[in-house]
């Protein structure tokens, strides 16, 4: 048994429409695409501020935590002198 394939050329108005089509296909998929994207860098963003603002909060946090014990050793230090005299 002989199989024979011919191959039909689409009409040139079948080639317009698959034109007319892939041409819409690529704005749809390009348009999803951009708004993927600025959905990502939107939320990136977002995210980058928590992260910097816990950061500044940690490190005040840090900072007055170093003050407190700086204190507390500068206390501690004044007591043991007038201790020792």
């Amino acid at each position: 048994m002989t199989y024979t394939h011919e191959s039909k050329k689409p009409t040139a108005a079948q080639q317009a429409a698959q034109k007319a089509f892939r041409e819409a296909d690529t704005k749809v998929a390009m348009s999803e695409y951009e708004r993927n994207q600025e959905a990502f860098h939107a939320n990136r963003e977002r995210l980058k501020a928590e992260r910097l603002a816990r950061e500044a909060a940690a490190t005040g946090n840090i900072a007055d935590k170093k003050k407190r014990s700086a204190g507390e050793a500068n206390r501690d230090f004044a007591s043991r002198s007038r201790r020792s005299k």
